[in-house]
């Protein structure tokens, strides 16, 4: 496989205002293997790995960019079958092309979409790399979702770019939107009210953990924030929002059986 289907999540990267530290909170976290990439002059892409298989990326933030105030977060990547085409239908849709589109070596074609919604996210067409190599497991991602300010737009916006489909659903009486690329279900859309303040869109991605309570105990001690207490999903499991000590912020969840 050099592609994952077309809209599906496929990689997750971390842009890290220190990367040493990025490397050691996640390696500790989650038991996550570090391998460096030289990229350039004391540059280097980091795979973090699982068992060997990589799981996640992540490299040290430009000096410029974080001067400009950009914060360390996570990027969600989106797989497609062209990214060139893509990107020409994600103007018509009235959203701005960021970064790109650009050849990453011989592993593929990406670039970086701000959506009408506001939220960021990639696209990648795979070559020699399709994307993780292992996900769904304890300690690597297994979903991703999205918090918009109007779910209506948002809903339209990938539909018409990715073919996304939905089926809505009643969650502790809040409304929230499963998402569906081809057959697999993969990720959620919820419409974020008054009470999250000045928070931005944003797509937020979620690991699998065996224990939530334990994840979140380890997260604080190796410095993490938590934004939202370990909380019962019925029906799914438990999770948390955590900010790791530069304030990118993911969630944890463990899942029922």
């Amino acid at each position: 496989m050099n592609n994952y289907p077309e809209g599906q999540f496929c990689w997750i990267e971390l842009n890290a205002q220190n990367w040493q530290v990025a490397k050691d909170f996640y390696s500790q976290l989650f038991n996550w293997q570090a391998v460096d990439q030289p990229i350039g002059d004391d540059m280097f892409y980091t795979m973090m790995q699982l068992n060997g298989k990589t799981v996640a990326a992540m490299y040290q933030m430009m000096p410029e960019h974080a001067e400009q105030g950009v914060k360390t977060h996570w990027l969600s990547y989106i797989a497609v079958d062209d990214v060139d085409a893509s990107i020409a239908k994600a103007k018509t849709l009235n959203a701005e092309i960021v970064i790109g589109p650009h050849n990453v070596m011989n592993a593929g074609r990406m670039a970086v979409i701000h959506e009408p919604d506001g939220a960021y996210f990639a696209i990648w067409q795979g070559q020699e790399n399709a994307g993780i190599e292992l996900r769904d497991v304890n300690n690597t991602l297994c979903w991703s979702e999205l918090a918009s300010k109007d779910s209506a737009k948002s809903k339209t916006f990938y539909h018409d770019l990715l073919n996304w489909q939905y089926t809505d659903k009643d969650v502790e009486g809040m409304s929230y939107c499963e998402v569906t690329a081809g057959e697999t279900s993969h990720a959620g859309l919820m419409e974020m009210t008054s009470e999250w303040g000045e928070i931005p869109p944003h797509w937020m991605p979620y690991f699998a953990v065996e224990s939530c309570d334990d994840i979140v105990a380890k997260a604080q001690f190796l410095g993490a924030t938590i934004c939202v207490p370990t909380t019962e999903i019925p029906g799914i499991g438990r999770f948390s929002v955590i900010n790791d000590p530069q304030k990118a912020t993911f969630s944890v969840i463990e899942l029922n059986e």
